[in-house]
């Protein structure tokens, strides 16, 4: 036998590609998988993870929870299809004629405000590898971004996960900086100015004068200019390859 061969799909993926076909046994379900998994996004939004269950997301809908295992047979299937819902379809405007560097951040920023809007993705460790419509759909479009490189196709595979790597952990820091600082605090100057107090000049000389440095900066988005500075290097780091 040739070909690629072909893998067991999971119930809850082939509902969100293909809808109720009539072709599973028993009644016709009435609920949509995106209804749930906008309940889920935002009762999640409302108040953190913590809020979300089966019980809870069937309360909003006004079904039991035993009617949701008609759709998804746990809790994690159920966040996987909250994660696809809240990053939604990748609409950021078309790349034009614009050259890859330029359409890779846009991917990157573009995915980086979805996350912001709906943090506790950050939070969620998927059940599968990611094989929703929508996820399909970001990873089409970072592709795209990539195709006026010479990087071969597995390449730009491994380069669009770097980046996608880089925009969630860089956005998960940012946002625990974020809860620890009000608004209009400089954070980035506060901790240097902590860990100034708290190092010892001897002992620790590379932080200190990376601390005395960033202490003196005048006061800027610090989530930003880090977002900025790290990714610039990455693409820096594709372009030796592309």
């Amino acid at each position: 036998m040739g070909g690629h061969g072909t893998m067991s799909i999971p119930d809850y993926v082939d509902l969100a590609w293909r809808g109720d076909d009539g072709r599973r046994p028993g009644p016709r379900r009435r609920l949509q998988l995106g209804e749930i998994a906008a309940a889920g996004v935002a009762l999640a939004d409302e108040g953190g993870l913590s809020r979300v269950s089966m019980r809870t997301v069937g309360a909003r809908l006004g079904v039991t929870s035993m009617s949701l295992y008609r759709y998804v047979q746990s809790k994690d299937e159920l966040l996987a299809l909250m994660i696809d819902e809240a990053l939604g379809p990748p609409d950021f405007p078309a790349y034009g004629p614009s050259g890859w560097r330029d359409r890779l951040s846009a991917w990157a920023y573009a995915a980086r405000s979805r996350l912001e809007a709906h943090p506790w993705v950050l939070g969620v460790s998927l059940p599968d590898p990611p094989a929703l419509p929508y996820q399909i759909q970001w990873t089409e479009r970072g592709l795209e971004a990539l195709r006026p490189t010479r990087l071969a196709e597995t390449a730009k595979l491994s380069a669009l996960l770097l980046v996608n790597v880089y925009v969630r952990g860089q956005t998960q820091l940012a946002a625990g900086f974020g809860r620890a600082t009000r608004p209009g605090d400089n954070p980035g100057g506060q901790y240097a100015r902590l860990l100034l107090q708290l190092a010892d000049p001897e002992r620790f000389p590379c932080l200190v004068a990376a601390m005395t440095q960033r202490a003196a900066v005048p006061p800027s988005d610090f989530a930003d200019d880090e977002f900025r500075f790290g990714l610039s290097t990455i693409l820096d780091g594709i372009a030796c390859r592309a």
